[in-house]
């Protein structure tokens, strides 16, 4: 699909001066990708924009066609795809339903020195400062290649990035690093914890409330499922592990949704919940859903099909996204380090698909413009003076990978 270039839509700037990778941001930004439509418009957009400019991405597509990650790599100067750094960015956003906004979060506008809009800060403000600096990396004589990695549903559980890096397996691609460009202020974060989310079906039998015994309570199963998951959580908070350089720092375990019944007077045949953990980095993930569907398996399922015997409990896993734990030792990581000058060790505890690109063997960190405290909320912002740095930071990436240099 052709598209206007970005500096078709420019957003209302009031005499505050404009960092190089503005346009392109406010470009991505006017593109609805909220993660239950299609992100295509944006793909499609990105990949026109890398054929202008002589260099030939892929797409590797979900199962609908209807999304797509995008990869490109840009070659070292002797010819050389092998190695180098990927520089990474999920093209979905969160939804706005509900959400008391000034202004459409879909037409950014500067005001105050912030660019505003649902993305600007997660994370679009990284992909387009990316692109903004395509022509400076593809006129570079390059030491190592630099590759683009862009995913599709990062939101609703890194769904789209395991595609992509089956796809980097398939095709032999092995690159040295990775830099994931979530909001970090543009500091250096070396581990976040793994998300994991389930929904689990109860299936019990319905009867009239006065013939319980003729029924099997789906909902009060269920209620007890859920406070065993409440008890691991707190056996964790109480005994640990511990990671003090964590804001939260022990695993956690919560139930966010549930719903079951149709009516006062009708034991429920049914109750659906959906739970997460996110474990801190070595702690076994698998593990504990171990424990939560033992439990199920050993102490709820034969008490309910004693009441009848096609009562069951099911689990659907939603997400799985392991834990980020970077090495100091790690080539990427020191040179990070070195670019932002920034020595502190940072861990967090929200995910990103770093720590899926560690488990493909890329050793990762993440490092991106914005404020995690912005992302997702209502007025959403990069501020101009972040993504000024981020582009500052590209540049002596680019310097760095120069020959010569």
């Amino acid at each position: 699909m052709t598209s206007a270039s970005p500096q078709a839509i420019a957003p209302q700037v009031a005499n505050e001066a404009q960092p190089a990778s503005l346009d392109w941001i406010t470009k991505l930004v006017s593109i609805d990708t909220t993660s239950r439509e299609s992100n295509l418009g944006l793909i499609e957009t990105v990949r026109d924009s890398l054929k202008h400019a002589g260099v030939e991405p892929w797409l590797s597509y979900d199962a609908t066609q209807r999304k797509a990650n995008l990869f490109v790599t840009l070659p070292a100067a002797d010819g050389n795809t092998q190695g180098g750094i990927v520089l990474s960015g999920h093209t979905d956003v969160v939804p706005v339903d509900g959400q008391p906004w000034d202004t459409d979060p879909f037409k950014p506008v500067v005001r105050d020195g912030n660019l505003y809009g649902r993305g600007t800060c997660d994370m679009k403000g990284f992909i387009g400062s990316v692109m903004t600096l395509l022509p400076e990396m593809r006129d570079a004589k390059l030491k190592t290649p630099f590759h683009f990695a862009f995913s599709y549903d990062e939101e609703i559980g890194c769904v789209g990035a395991p595609v992509m890096l089956a796809a980097l397996r398939e095709r032999g691609i092995r690159p040295d690093g990775c830099i994931v460009g979530e909001p970090t202020s543009m500091r250096v974060i070396v581990a976040h914890k793994g998300i994991n989310a389930y929904q689990c079906c109860v299936r019990g039998h319905a009867a009239h409330s006065s013939l319980t015994p003729k029924g099997s309570n789906a909902i009060e199963y269920a209620a007890r499922l859920i406070c065993y998951i409440r008890d691991l959580a707190d056996h964790f908070k109480q005994n640990g592990p511990f990671d003090e350089l964590f804001d939260v720092p022990f695993t956690t375990a919560q139930t966010g949704t549930i719903s079951g019944g149709i009516a006062l007077n009708t034991i429920p045949a049914l109750c659906e919940f959906v739970f997460e953990y996110r474990n801190l980095p070595g702690v076994d993930a698998d593990g504990i859903f171990q424990r939560i569907q033992q439990y199920a398996t050993d102490e709820l399922i034969p008490k309910m099909q004693k009441e009848h015997p096609n009562a069951g409990i099911e689990f659907k896993r939603i997400a799985a996204a392991p834990a980020l734990d970077a090495s100091e030792q790690d080539a990427i990581t020191q040179l990070v380090r070195a670019l932002t000058k920034d020595t502190d060790k940072r861990k967090v505890a929200y995910g990103t698909e770093a720590g899926q690109f560690q488990r493909a063997g890329v050793p990762s960190i993440v490092c991106g413009p914005g404020n995690i405290e912005q992302a997702h909320k209502p007025n959403e912002f990069v501020s101009l003076e972040q993504i000024a740095q981020c582009e500052s930071f590209l540049r002596k990436l680019i310097h760095s990978n120069t020959v010569g240099v």
